[in-house]
């Protein structure tokens, strides 16, 4: 769980990939650099995260079989809120 900001969106193959700033981090069982890349399964624009926009998100590490692919994975059914004091609140 993080408050991150969106800095740019990119549709690449049948994924969005998010480009996000990580301002707060509140439950962390991986480790989390300043920058990191959000993926989403589809190119929907599901959940809605806007660029500019600051979202607390709820996000999985997802590592394939083969160990060749680790990244920051948010499910169509994860937690993206826009961020707000009481949200931050809220998590602490």
């Amino acid at each position: 769980v993080f408050h991150g900001r969106i800095l740019a969106r990119r549709v690449v193959g049948r994924e969005t990939r998010y480009e996000v700033a990580v301002e707060a981090r509140y439950r962390q069982r991986f480790p989390l650099v300043s920058r990191e890349y959000l993926w989403v399964p589809n190119t929907c624009g599901c959940p809605p995260l806007l660029e500019g926009g600051e979202y607390l998100l709820m996000a999985r590490r997802h590592v394939n079989h083969e160990h060749t692919l680790n990244r920051i994975l948010l499910q169509h059914d994860g937690y993206a809120r826009p961020w707000t004091p009481r949200e931050a609140r809220l998590v602490r």
